[in-house]
């Protein structure tokens, strides 16, 4: 998953930022979530995800506090093909 952040999105998601992390840490504690976390310049956010299907993982991406809350501003899910 690419996406990209708001304007601002460090005083933005403040109010949002735990329930978000909660949320993350119950994917990556079932196994779905592998990794995911910002550029550092705060613009894109990428995570892998172990999924059955798409639709799972832009269910789990619609149900975060930072989608819902406009933090995240847009996404892109891309099925990826481990070579090693």
């Amino acid at each position: 998953m690419w996406g990209s952040y708001c304007e601002d999105v460090l005083e933005k998601r403040a109010p949002h930022r735990q329930a978000h992390l909660d949320g993350l840490t119950q994917q990556k504690e079932s196994g779905v979530l592998i990794t995911i976390g910002p550029t550092k310049d705060l613009t894109k956010v990428f995570g892998i995800y172990e999924a059955e299907d798409e639709a799972t993982v832009r269910q789990l991406i619609e149900a975060d506090p930072y989608w819902q809350n406009g933090i995240w501003t847009e996404y892109d899910v891309k099925e990826w093909i481990q070579a090693f």
